[in-house]
């Protein structure tokens, strides 16, 4: 679907006002949109309309989302040795470092430090954990989300049944180094550390990068209401 395409449509969906969810759950305000849109559910990473990735986001409803994930070549501590060396005891008994980086150091000294060109973890000792340039991570960022539609709903709930406005469409396209750094020094953007001790190795699910849903217009450089 081409974008001229969504925007005439959108138009009518907005019109509509209030309608009922055609699932139940937290996936319904997407599934309910895309088909609204005349869009196949799938399972393809491929965006569906014109290189950009459609989102649609509960207006005062903050929940977290992963942008995406980053590990190569950041640690500058092998990571088995910093799980060992800083890590606790998770759900499953094993040590793990999971842990959502902060500004501010966390009960295992480590935190968030934030440079002009880089982000790094580092711990109160001095040891640096990992380091991620900036400029990887803008690259990263443009090529997991090169276009973002961000369609923004009310919702209320009815005899128990969600019903979506869809109120507002946003095409966000583009970011760069110093937008990034502002965002990670205002805590916008959060670094989740997801690894464990394995044994001989450590098992990583990937460091994640994730945002706030209503924080995303904040992560891009051009916004242009559809």
């Amino acid at each position: 679907m081409r974008i001229a395409e969504f925007k005439g449509k959108f138009k009518k969906i907005k019109d509509m006002g209030f309608v009922r969810t055609k699932r139940s759950g937290a996936t319904g305000i997407g599934y309910t949109l895309e088909s609204l849109l005349g869009i196949l559910e799938n399972n393809s990473t491929t965006p569906d309309i014109e290189g950009a990735e459609l989102k649609a986001h509960r207006t005062n409803v903050n929940g977290l989302i992963t942008l995406f994930t980053f590990n190569n070549k950041v640690w500058k501590m092998p990571p088995l040795d910093a799980v060992k060396k800083y890590g606790s005891i998770d759900k499953d008994g094993r040590k793990g470092l999971y842990y959502t980086m902060a500004l501010k150091p966390n009960s295992a000294g480590l935190f968030l430090d934030v440079g002009k060109t880089e982000i790094s973890v580092r711990h109160i000792s001095g040891d640096i954990v990992a380091v991620w340039r900036l400029q990887t991570l803008a690259d990263r960022f443009i090529q997991k989300i090169p276009a973002l539609l961000f369609v923004s709903t009310f919702t209320e709930e009815r005899d128990g049944v969600e019903y979506f406005h869809y109120y507002r469409a946003q095409l966000m396209q583009g970011t760069s180094p110093e937008l990034l750094l502002d965002q990670f020094r205002a805590e916008n953007i959060l670094v989740d550390l997801r690894l464990h001790d394995k044994g001989t190795m450590a098992r990583n699910h990937g460091t994640g990068f994730r945002t706030y849903e209503d924080k995303l217009p904040l992560l891009f450089n051009n916004i242009k209401d559809l």
